[in-house]
């Protein structure tokens, strides 16, 4: 069994990174958690509440009939906002379509994700805007979209289009299940072959549906970069600080020696794999109240609590702001609608582009003899 990083117990006591299972970057590991400053963690910490919130309100919309679909992330919060606090805003960020915290510190406003659940829009976001791309529901698809615009920015360097050091990395995000997919592990023949500089993060959330990750993989996901010769690091994904000292360690090692990183985080899917899933059909009571001990947002009110960084008015100050969110989510989803079908040509490609000129035409004909054959009704 690999080692796995823990700089913050399930009970929410701070520890060392061990010396014994990293003897040469325990060091690094507690220098870029030193930078978790109180401030930094009562961020954290209202991020992981805030996006709890909306899951928990979305989850509730579909149950109403409100959305078609939804895919919650209870129990993943804290690798995903330690690592997305760690990735500068200047790196692009491909999530799969689970990584709701990770939009939430990026400044995507969560209620922008539900159209594309409700059935109205393709999308929700204007991805450059955020440098967080369009959630991907074609499971793995997107590992390729990764490394392809890792290596385009190695393209933009040789050509001298890039010389400030903005965009110097790509993050993309995985689950366990998209780890068994052919697209995932050609994403990592060419970023390593290519030397690309991309940085998976494995959310090892123990099940792809009702598949225990023991059957998908009989070691663990993080040793399996090792077959591709790339670097990578088992983390205990519900320790925010473990995941930011992991995430910011792997972004210093690629922009120090080049080539892509892998990251493990070790979480738990608290819920179901979609509101289309009953996980009561393959894991136990017992299973889930073990995982809830771990609850990684309750591990940091714990450590906020213990070192004095935080008191009752921000608690109850951050409830109140999450229960602000999962209000404005209901109102603002329940009131949506699609808007003009012509959308759909409108951001195919950055360009205009003769083939979906030409498709928004043959649309428009057949929607004008459909209107005219109805006597006008829709």
């Amino acid at each position: 069994m690999i080692p796995t990083l823990q700089m913050l117990t399930e009970d929410g006591t701070r520890v060392p990174a061990s010396t014994e299972h990293f003897p040469e970057t325990a060091a690094e590991f507690e220098a870029h958690a030193a930078e978790l400053t109180p401030h930094k963690l009562r961020d954290a910490y209202r991020h992981m509440v805030r996006t709890r919130a909306f899951d928990t309100e979305a989850t509730n919309l579909q149950r109403q009939g409100e959305l078609g679909l939804w895919v919650p992330s209870r129990g993943q919060e804290a690798g995903q906002v330690g690592s997305a606090l760690a990735t500068p805003s200047a790196d692009f960020v491909f999530p799969s379509y689970r990584e709701h915290a990770v939009a939430e510190v990026r400044g995507l406003d969560l209620p922008r994700i539900l159209p594309v659940m409700r059935g109205t829009r393709h999308g929700g976001w204007n991805a450059t805007e955020y440098n967080f791309h369009l959630y991907t529901f074609v499971i793995g698809a997107h590992t390729l979209h990764a490394v392809g615009y890792a290596m385009g920015l190695q393209q933009d360097r040789r050509r001298g289009l890039s010389t400030d050091g903005s965009g110097n990395a790509v993050v993309c995000y995985l689950g366990d299940g998209a780890t068994s997919q052919g697209d995932s592990n050609e994403a990592l023949v060419f970023a390593a072959s290519a030397q690309a500089p991309v940085l998976f993060i494995v959310q090892n959330n123990q099940w792809a549906i009702s598949v225990p990750v023991e059957t998908q993989s009989r070691v663990p996901i993080a040793q399996r970069a090792d077959g591709f010769g790339i670097p990578r690091l088992r983390v205990d994904g519900n320790d925010v600080l473990a995941s930011y000292a992991a995430t910011r360690f792997a972004l210093t090692h690629m922009r120090e020696h080049g080539g892509p990183f892998y990251l493990e985080f070790v979480t738990y899917r608290m819920g179901a794999h979609t509101t289309s899933d009953d996980p009561t059909r393959y894991r136990t009571r017992e299973e889930e109240a073990a995982w809830a001990a771990k609850d990684p947002i309750a591990r940091l009110r714990a450590l906020l609590e213990s070192e004095g960084a935080a008191g009752e008015d921000f608690f109850r100050e951050v409830d109140d702001d999450a229960a602000r969110l999962a209000t404005r989510t209901r109102e603002s989803t329940r009131v949506n609608r699609a808007g003009d079908t012509a959308e759909m040509f409108d951001h195919v490609y950055a360009t205009a582009h003769r083939h979906v000129a030409h498709e928004r035409r043959e649309w428009e004909s057949y929607n004008s003899r459909a209107v005219a054959a109805t006597g006008g009704a829709r």
